[in-house]
């Protein structure tokens, strides 16, 4: 098993969801983030002040999935986030120990 985490552009979850959904990835953890990369950062104009915004808003995507699924899993993140600009994000994958399903004790894969 694997987790594959993905850092995005907000306006693209919906097509990377649909993606990682029509390959069979049931399910995702999706949350508010903000950092910065290469890009860092940005200037913008607020009441006619201009100011510096070093941490950009991003979404953080986290999916487990079989380890066979995995480079599966980051080829469609890849496509469907992909802009060609600077700050698309990135993806990091790692091995899973161990899973738990809560409700049933279903263990590891089961627990997918």
């Amino acid at each position: 098993m694997k987790l594959v985490v993905a850092i995005i552009k907000p306006f693209k979850l919906d097509e990377v969801r649909q993606a990682l959904t029509e390959i069979g990835v049931h399910g995702m953890t999706v949350t508010e983030v903000k950092g910065y990369g290469r890009q860092r950062g940005h200037t913008e104009i607020y009441r006619g002040a201009e100011y510096i915004v070093n941490f950009l808003p991003k979404l953080r995507i986290e999916i487990a999935v079989e380890a066979s699924l995995a480079d599966a899993a980051v080829g469609v993140i890849t496509k469907s986030a992909r802009t060609g600009q600077i700050g698309d994000g990135k993806i990091f994958v790692t091995p899973i120990d161990h899973a738990l399903r809560i409700r049933t004790g279903e263990t590891d894969s089961d627990a997918l």
